[in-house]
């Protein structure tokens, strides 16, 4: 039996799927997009200087030494890994740091389920991201600035995601896709805006502006929580009330196995995705010709091809799913993210060419713009693809822990990535970024092979 506060979460929703304010989607939709804009402008804004910050300053001598705790972390890594150069610990840091970013959801999504609901939790992320990109401001503060926006990351990350699926009735299958589209395409704005103005601040003015105005933005994503907070589901009326349901059933327990081969091939496939601003950006601040006739391109600024593309690629793929759909010839979640694998592998094919004209020298700006086109492309056939895919199946008592753990298949992919940056100096960047596009080429071809098996699997455990 559900309690009444699990009752008053579905009427919620149910009110919510009436709703077609929204581009014909639910009002609460808007705000849950303007909000993730919002933090999205901060996140990617501070992550496109992060690397760049720590090589080129931070972990320099003078600056390195003013870090508390980082002497820790050095030691803790190379008695793990071996010795780092400054670009290895640069590229490691980045790895753990957007790894447990991705790590925390789930524990969010389980105090979400069980205690406190996904608006708290949305709210105490906000507030624990905005300290985070205070503390960012100062050289000494900086493991814990990063700590804050952890934790704050696994407070807000599953549980906005959460809200977005409720927001539909459970058969509203294609529509609630073409939901999480227009949610990822605010996602994009923000990861589009972000680097462009913290990039642009700490060229003109210094890295520290950078990191400042991320955290103002974030005051602003949760004024528009707090806004739209009438329109949105899954509020625990009685306080802190406990959840009570029912054990898991057999079908229940084989959905989750059964979701797991969605999570590998994430992890392949975000393991290429976050080179990007790793070191993809390391890449081009040394070996791609910046200067154009309206002065130097900052480096961040590649950061927001990427969601440009994505931008500009949304529609028109919510036009075509749509035409495919009344025709029957829409592919299937699956088939979306094995498409996403191919644009992924074509990505870091660009950049191996791109890094074997330019041999020790610089070549032209146009190669990283197509890679980071391809990425862009790639990430939106198969990331709002997955969430949809996990909301409508995972079984409702723990619908947000399952989005959490779909998030943690990005930590073990930016830990992967981290790790495998470490090679970059050894390997050359020819050979490194071949070795990264063998890896969604590696997931797409599983998709080919087990895609429409893994489906029928899927259909035939449905819950009646």
């Amino acid at each position: 039996m559900q309690s009444n506060a699990t009752i008053s979460s579905e009427n919620v929703n149910h009110a919510s799927s009436n709703d077609t304010s929204f581009f014909g989607h639910p009002k609460g939709l808007a705000y849950l997009a303007f909000t993730e804009m919002w933090e999205r402008f901060s996140y990617y804004g501070m992550t496109a200087l992060l690397v760049l910050y720590m090589v080129q300053e931070l972990l320099l001598s003078g600056h390195i030494e003013n870090v508390a705790g980082m002497a820790v972390l050095r030691g803790t890594l190379e008695s793990a890994f071996g010795a780092l150069s400054t670009q290895a610990l640069a590229s490691m840091v980045l790895g753990l740091y957007g790894g447990l970013v991705y790590l925390t959801p789930i524990i969010g999504g389980w105090l979400s389920d069980r205690w406190f609901g996904a608006k708290r939790m949305v709210l105490i992320g906000v507030f624990l991201m905005t300290a985070g990109h205070a503390a960012m401001v100062f050289e000494q503060s900086f493991l814990v600035a990063l700590l804050l926006l952890i934790l704050g990351s696994g407070a807000l990350k599953g549980n906005i995601a959460a809200q977005v699926g409720q927001l539909y009735a459970p058969n509203e299958e294609s529509k609630r896709s073409r939901g999480f589209t227009i949610f990822s395409t605010f996602i994009n704005v923000g990861a589009l805006t972000g680097p462009l103005v913290c990039g642009l601040l700490a060229q003109v003015y210094g890295w520290h502006y950078g990191f400042g105005v991320a955290g103002l933005l974030m005051l602003v994503a949760c004024t528009v929580y707090l806004k739209g907070a009438k329109y949105l589901p899954d509020e625990r009326p009685k306080g802190l009330e406990k959840t009570i349901y029912p054990p898991l059933s057999a079908k229940e327990r084989v959905t989750i196995l059964l979701i797991l081969p969605i999570f590998l091939v994430n992890v392949l496939g975000h393991a290429v995705y976050f080179q990007s601003i790793n070191v993809g950006l390391i890449w081009i601040s040394e070996h791609v010709h910046l200067d154009t006739f309206m002065g130097a391109v900052p480096t961040p600024w590649f950061s927001s091809v990427d969601p440009l593309a994505g931008i500009i690629a949304a529609p028109i793929l919510v036009i075509l799913w749509r035409a495919q759909s009344l025709r029957g010839t829409e592919p299937s979640d699956l088939g979306k993210i094995g498409i996403a694998m191919v644009f992924m592998a074509s990505a870091m094919l660009v950049f191996s060419i791109g890094a074997h004209l330019a041999g020790d020298s610089k070549t032209s700006i146009l190669w990283p713009v197509i890679a980071y086109i391809f990425s862009g492309v790639g990430f939106l056939w198969y990331w709002p693809t997955t969430l949809a895919f996990v909301s409508r199946r995972a079984p409702k008592s723990i619908n947000a822990m399952m989005l959490g753990i779909i998030y943690l298949s990005l930590f073990f992919a930016s830990f992967i990535s981290g790790y495998i940056a470490t090679f970059y100096e050894s390997l050359g960047p020819t050979m490194f970024f071949l070795i990264n596009a063998a890896l969604p080429f590696v997931a797409g071809l599983f998709i080919l092979l087990f895609g429409g098996k893994l489906t029928r699997a899927f259909d035939a455990n449905k819950q009646e």
